[in-house]
């Protein structure tokens, strides 16, 4: 067993992780056998409707058609995320986070300059031209250019459900990924306690050589199998519960919103996703700080009193696995872990986790254990950082209304040094030492003064005039991207009609 060479390889659970890896593995691997096993019996948790742009280059890499992707899965643009009430609460709170990084990034200190003198402007939109185009309402590229290239950074809006039926029928049409609908009913083991194969309710026993646990939060394999344990953030980010809703829009022709909306609320807050033939929205929030019953209140204050839309309960447990990748078994997606889903961060960990284990695919068994204690160390690091960027939107909140948002102030201790030193400069590209960071500096500044934290700038660290010139430029393209780039529904109606050209 020790020197067998991997050759098949099984993955239980389908949805987006499932599918996602399937793919990622099928397309640089074609020498090896990929078999998904999905329950007909579990039905996808279906909400996760905000990527990352990093899933432009996801989708592109394993062949999917831009355009076929934006009719199957009822897609949008999305240009990053808006924050309301997070800081104060008042009407006026709020702050871009985009995906594009501010002009000039890196050069000079961009925030002392707006901190000394450009403090009346939010911060992303005087360093950057992306805001403007979601409070506009504008599309990042024009029909004109070509698949999955961008004249302004993007990732999607997508229905979960229609994705990750879409992406099985890619992977087994285009990629030879066999698909097997059943039931996993028991495990068999090696005698070193590797995998051997699963019984199944109709197919029998399905033997492979590395298994790749999709199967949700039940972590069938990892958790349950292997008894892995799972370490609860419950302590650093409180929400727990979420209550989920779909609504039409008034007519036909109303806008399709290019970011996503998180509101803040007394105990958690409300996310607001626009798709092409409807909205998203959701209450995420902490069940120690508010009664389900008290949620739905605010919930439905939120989307206003006509709106009769069916209500999903979710519940899960903010958290992690000690480790991700066990003997013969990698878990991926929420059998993984899950913390919230602010920052839409689901998606982009099952990407940074389908991608290092295929290219760091174990050819032999014999390797395998080295490659494990690579990715555990890889991920590992990425949930912490996950966990100390998404804490960083609520230890910032001035906030005195609610006990929610008074416990929510202690930072935990990575955090806190990070903090102490921002006080004195921004955060930089040396404060993180990978170079696929799940949220790069830039992300970090968007949000630290977006919440107008207070940097003790040194002089000698920037050059005003500098700054002003990278402002000139972020308002120049403002003004000429406003008047060249399409709203955001007409470009995805041009898209469902006619395609977008391929390169």
């Amino acid at each position: 067993m020790a020197s067998s060479t991997i050759e098949h390889i099984v993955i239980v659970g389908g949805g987006s992780a499932g599918w996602l890896s399937a793919g990622v593995i099928a397309a640089d691997h074609r020498h090896l056998k990929v078999t998904v096993i999905e329950s007909p019996d579990v039905a996808p948790i279906g909400v996760g409707e905000g990527t990352w742009p990093t899933m432009r280059d996801t989708l592109r890499k394993i062949g999917v058609s831009e355009s076929d992707f934006f009719r199957e899965c009822d897609a949008s643009f999305k240009q990053g995320s808006k924050f309301c009430g997070w800081r104060t609460g008042q009407e006026s709170d709020y702050y871009f986070h985009p995906f594009v990084l501010p002009q000039g990034y890196g050069e000079t200190n961009l925030a002392a300059r707006w901190q000394a003198c450009h403090a009346h402007v939010p911060f992303a939109d005087l360093v950057s031209f992306q805001p403007h185009l979601c409070a506009h309402g504008k599309a990042p590229k024009q029909a004109s250019t070509p698949e999955y290239a961008a004249v302004a950074n993007y990732g999607y809006h997508l229905d979960a459900g229609k994705f990750g039926v879409f992406l099985r029928k890619h992977c087994t049409d285009k990629l030879g990924v066999t698909y097997i609908a059943d039931h996993v009913t028991g495990i068999d083991s090696h005698e070193n306690g590797d995998i051997a194969a699963l019984q199944t309710r109709a197919h029998g026993r399905l033997a492979g050589d590395l298994f790749v646990d999709c199967s949700g939060m039940q972590s069938l394999l990892l958790g349950q199998h292997f008894g892995v344990a799972f370490l609860s953030q419950k302590h650093v980010l409180f929400n727990d519960t979420a209550l989920a809703i779909q609504l039409p829009y008034p007519r036909p022709d109303s806008p399709i919103s290019s970011h996503t909306t998180s509101t803040a609320q007394s105990a958690g807050w409300i996310w607001d996703i626009g798709l092409p033939t409807r909205r998203g929205i959701g209450y995420v929030y902490s069940s120690a700080h508010t009664s389900d019953q008290a949620a739905q209140q605010v919930l439905h204050r939120y989307i206003g009193p006509d709106q009769d839309a069916a209500v999903r309960k979710l519940s899960f447990q903010p958290g992690y696995r000690r480790q991700f990748w066990h003997r013969n078994c990698v878990a991926i997606g929420l059998s993984a872990g899950f913390i919230e889903p602010l920052e839409a961060s689901a998606l982009a960990l099952v990407e940074l986790s389908a991608a290092m284990l295929s290219d760091d695919m174990p050819a032999t068994r014999a390797v395998m254990d080295i490659v494990a204690r690579r990715f555990n160390e890889a991920f590992t690091y990425r949930w912490e950082r996950v966990i100390d960027f998404l804490k960083l939107h609520y230890v910032l909140s001035e906030r005195r209304d609610a006990d929610y948002w008074i416990d929510n102030r202690v930072a935990p201790e990575r955090l806190a040094e990070l903090l102490a030193l921002w006080r004195h400069r921004p955060p930089s590209r040396n404060d993180f030492g990978r170079i696929d960071e799940v949220f790069p500096s830039a992300s970090y500044q968007y949000v630290l003064y977006g919440m107008l934290f207070h940097t003790e700038h040194a002089a000698s660290r920037h050059n005003p005039e500098q700054a002003d010139g990278y402002f000139r430029q972020a308002a120049a393209l403002t003004a000429s991207m406003l008047g060249a780039l399409p709203g955001n529904r007409a470009l995805i109606d041009h898209i469902q009609r006619h395609g977008l050209q391929t390169i």
